[in-house]
C-alpha cells in the first residue's frame, strides 16, 4: 500500500482551509473556498467515495487514464483517415474469415477411410478431393494473418508516434484508430478460440502434406500443388502448429515493429498496450461509462480486448504483464473479469491462464496466481 504524496500530512483530515460538505451525488468531498489552492493541495478532485479510496490505497501504478473510448461510434478525423482506410480494408474481411472458420468441418471421415484402405484408389481420390479445397481455405486464413500484421504495423506507427506526448492522448484523440486496434485484438482472440477447438484443421493439413509427398515420390501430378507449394506449406504448417496462431502473429509482428523502429523507445509501444488495457478496465468498472454501452455485445467486446491486449503486452514487454513493475493493474483486471457472469468469461480467464508467457514466472505475485487458479 502507498499513499499519494500531498502537502497535507494526513489526507484523511481535511486541510484547515477546507470545510467538509456532503453533496447528494458526491459524498465525502472536501469543498475548498479557493479551488485553485485546494487543487494544489490535494493534486486532483475525486468524485465519489470509491475513487477517494482508490487514492488512499493506491498501488505503485500511476494515476489511471480516465476517459470513455467509444468502441461503438468512433469515426476517423482527417488526421486519422489515411491509416484508418488502409486498416478498414483488412477488417472488412475479418468477419468472413471467422464465419468460414466457424463453419470448417474438415475431411475426417474421408481421411479415415482412405488410411484404413490404402489400396483402394477410389477412397484415396475421394479423400484428396475433399482435402484440397479445405487446404485452399487454410491458406486463405494464413494469408489473412499476414495482412492483419501489416494493418497492426500501420496502427502502431500512428498510435506510438511523437504526434502526442503520451499514449493516453493518442487513444483519447485518435479513437477511430484505437477502435480498429481493439477490433484486431477481438478478432485475434476469437480466431484462436475457434482454431483451438477444431482439431480437423491440423489433421487435414498433415494429411495433405503426407499425400503430396507420396505423390511426388511416385511422380503423380497433384492437383492443388500449384496453389500451395512446399515452401508455403512449411510456413502454413508452422502457423497452425501454434496453439494460438493469430496471437503469435500479432506478438511477433509487434516485436518486429519495435525492432524496425529503433528511433522509437520500446516504452512507446508497451505503454500504448498497457494504457489500452487500463482504459478497458476503467470503462468496465465505472457505472457511468459502462451505462453508455448500448448493447451487452460491447461489454463482451471490451472484456475481450482487455484480455487480448494484456496477453500481447505479456509477450512484448521484457518482463511481462504480471511483474511488479508492470503498468497493468492485473489484480484489477482479473477482478473485473470475475465480476461478470461466470459462463461469459471463463474462456477469457483460460486465455490468461494458458496463453500468457509470464504468469508462471517466480516473480509473479502469488495473489495474482491464486486469483487465476
Amino acid at each position: 500500500m502507498c499513499f499519494l504524496k500531498v502537502q497535507q500530512p494526513n489526507l484523511l483530515v481535511p486541510p484547515p482551509e477546507c470545510e467538509s460538505v456532503v453533496f447528494p451525488a458526491r459524498p465525502f468531498l472536501h469543498h475548498h473556498k479557493d479551488a485553485d489552492t485546494c487543487g494544489r493541495t490535494l493534486h486532483c478532485w475525486y468524485h465519489n467515495m470509491g475513487n477517494l479510496l482508490k487514492v488512499l490505497t493506491c498501488t505503485d501504478l500511476e494515476q489511471e487514464p480516465n476517459f470513455f473510448l467509444d468502441f461503438e461510434n468512433a469515426q476517423p478525423t482527417d488526421a486519422e483517415r489515411e491509416v484508418w482506410e488502409q486498416v478498414d480494408v483488412v477488417l472488412k474481411d475479418a468477419k468472413g474469415v471467422l464465419d468460414e472458420l466457424q463453419a470448417y468441418k474438415g475431411a475426417g471421415q474421408e481421411i479415415r477411410e482412405a488410411i484404413s484402405n490404402p489400396n483402394d484408389e477410389a477412397l484415396q481420390e475421394q479423400a484428396w478431393a475433399a482435402v484440397v479445397p479445405l487446404v485452399g481455405r487454410l491458406k486463405k486464413f494464413y494469408e489473412f494473418s499476414q495482412r492483419l500484421e501489416a494493418a497492426l504495423h500501420s496502427l502502431l506507427g500512428a498510435l506510438t508516434s511523437e504526434t502526442y506526448d503520451d499514449p493516453t492522448q493518442h487513444l483519447e484523440r485518435e479513437q477511430a484508430l484505437a477502435k480498429q486496434f481493439a477490433e484486431i485484438l477481438h478478432f485475434t482472440l476469437r480466431f484462436d478460440e475457434l482454431k483451438m477447438t477444431n482439431p480437423a484443421i491440423q489433421n487435414d493439413f498433415s494429411y495433405y502434406r503426407r499425400t503430396l509427398s507420396r505423390m511426388r515420390i511416385n511422380n503423380v501430378p497433384a492437383e492443388g500443388e500449384n496453389e500451395v507449394n512446399n515452401e508455403l506449406a512449411n510456413r502454413i504448417s508452422l502457423f497452425y502448429a501454434d496453439a494460438t496462431p493469430m496471437l503469435k502473429t500479432l506478438s511477433d509482428g509487434t516485436t518486429r515493429f519495435v525492432s524496425e523502429n529503433k528511433n522509437l523507445p520500446i516504452e512507446n509501444t508497451t505503454d500504448c498496450l498497457s494504457t489500452m488495457a487500463t482504459v478497458c478496465k476503467v470503462m468496465l468498472e465505472t457505472p457511468e461509462y459502462r451505462s453508455r454501452f448500448t448493447t451487452e455485445e460491447t461489454v463482451s467486446f471490451c472484456l475481450r480486448v482487455m484480455v487480448g491486449v494484456i496477453i500481447l503486452y505479456d509477450y512484448v514487454h521484457p518482463v511481462g504483464a504480471f511483474a511488479k513493475s508492470s503498468k497493468i493493474d492485473m489484480k484489477g483486471c482479473i477482478k473485473v473479469l470475475k465480476d461478470q457472469p461466470p459462463n461469459s468469461v471463463e474462456g477469457l480467464l483460460n486465455a490468461l491462464r494458458y496463453t500468457t508467457k509470464h504468469l508462471n514466472d517466480e516473480s509473479t505475485n502469488k495473489t495474482i496466481k491464486s486469483m487465476l487458479q
